[in-house]
């Protein structure tokens, strides 16, 4: 990879038009290995700028993942230390790389966006995850129970990700939704 600078996100490949019209099928299909390497090889690794704890996309995600981290890894063709990285911090990075307004957010704070199209990262950790599923997903092991009971209220992703934290840490946890279904802003 070079150090020269790209300043468009490398494209995401969509349906074409007259096959979605017969479907329900996403309409971006998702990057392959080789053009998310080079997407997540556009970041600038940047540091802390001064006075602050963490860069400033990372300032940008609700969750604080590591998104230089996980993109050197990206970058560098380890998917599998790359996605670990990300579910550190987030557990649904499947959902986060489709719906998270990361425009908004991560993508929005992301340095190279000032002159430039900011880091698809959204891009790559959308690949991430579905690279994962398509290998097989490992359920991770149960740990101890604490006893504990906790509610969790809304079955969005707010309220998945923190039952998936709480069970990560051994309680018992159910989720009430008030709608019909689950999914929250994903119905």
């Amino acid at each position: 990879m070079s150090n020269k600078i790209v300043p468009k996100k490398y494209p995401m490949p969509e349906q074409d038009p007259k096959e979605r019209i017969r479907n329900f099928r996403e309409v971006p299909l998702g990057q392959d290995p080789e053009t998310v390497k080079l997407e997540a090889a556009r970041c600038l690794q940047c540091k802390p700028a001064k006075g602050k704890r963490v860069p400033p996309c990372v300032e940008g995600c609700p969750v604080e993942i590591d998104i230089p981290g996980f993109l050197s890894l990206t970058r560098e063709g380890r998917f599998e230390e790359a996605i670990a990285l990300i579910k550190e911090k987030n557990a649904l990075p499947a959902i986060c790389g489709r719906v998270c307004p990361y425009e908004d957010q991560c993508e929005g704070a992301c340095t190279l966006g000032e002159k430039y199209e900011p880091v698809g990262i959204g891009r790559v950790e959308r690949f991430l995850a579905d690279w994962e599923r398509a290998r097989g997903f490992r359920i991770p092991p149960k740990p101890l129970p604490t006893g504990k009971k906790v509610a969790v209220v809304g079955s969005g992703p707010a309220g998945l990700t923190a039952a998936a934290e709480l069970a990560k840490k051994g309680h018992a946890v159910t989720i009430f939704e008030a709608l019909h279904a689950p999914g929250g802003v994903l119905m």
